[in-house]
């Protein structure tokens, strides 16, 4: 791994939060994450990260990047939809907004969980978007997963986040499996959503009450 080589530190440790001076520097859109190397350069934005990374250190671990082109696009398909049409609009579930379009952007999460189920073809036999192996598109769209099941399952009231796609239930049991890398991910997210939990954000931003409220559909099926 490169946990001794790559030092990760949360902005409020290291700077005071997202907007102070000294991360803006680092990354001027305040927002998480940011690379920054060793020649000063500043890298944002997840996939760019994850890119430098993967092509920094090419032959060290596994590649994420599958082996043909095919299943190349597959992943990238994966990490294009999560950015376009997840990461937009996935802060209904947890962020302060009128009801009517909490409840429309709730309706398009469970669209784009069928639109992601269809992006597992029926000749990969997976469990991974590209196949057997991890790629750069699971790792994208794997921690905002773990923010639907949390929230749409433990405050939205959704019995089970992959009811019908059986392809996304696969990928989620491979990438939340005990003892992998992903499951060290999938618990440090959980941490900071159970932080959030304990501090009531979802009663403080009246996102509790606004689910109490039967007129709106919450919970999908």
């Amino acid at each position: 791994g490169l946990e001794g080589r790559v030092a990760i530190r949360s902005p409020r440790d290291a700077f005071g939060g997202l907007k102070e001076p000294g991360y803006l520097a680092v990354n001027p859109e305040g927002k998480m994450p940011a690379l920054q190397m060793a020649d000063g350069m500043c890298l944002p934005e997840s996939e760019t990260i994850n890119e430098y990374l993967v092509d920094k250190f090419a032959g060290e671990g596994p590649s994420f990047v599958p082996e043909t082109p095919e299943l190349r696009a597959r992943s990238r398909l994966a990490s294009r939809l999560h950015d376009m049409y997840v990461t937009t609009i996935q802060g209904c579930m947890y962020k302060a907004m009128d009801a009517e379009p909490r409840a429309a952007q709730i309706a398009q999460l469970h669209a784009q969980l069928d639109i992601l189920e269809g992006v597992f073809g029926d000749d990969v036999p997976g469990p991974f978007f590209a196949g057997s192996e991890l790629s750069l598109g699971d790792c994208a769209v794997f921690p905002t997963m773990v923010f639907m099941k949390f929230i749409l399952e433990g405050k939205f009231g959704w019995p089970d986040l992959f009811h019908g796609r059986p392809r996304l239930a696969a990928w989620w049991a491979a990438m939340a499996a005990e003892g992998t890398p992903t499951r060290r991910v999938h618990d440090e997210v959980l941490g900071g959503l159970q932080a959030w939990d304990e501090g009531g954000r979802w009663e403080k931003l009246g996102i509790t009450e606004q689910l109490a409220d039967s007129a709106h559909k919450w919970a999908y099926p």
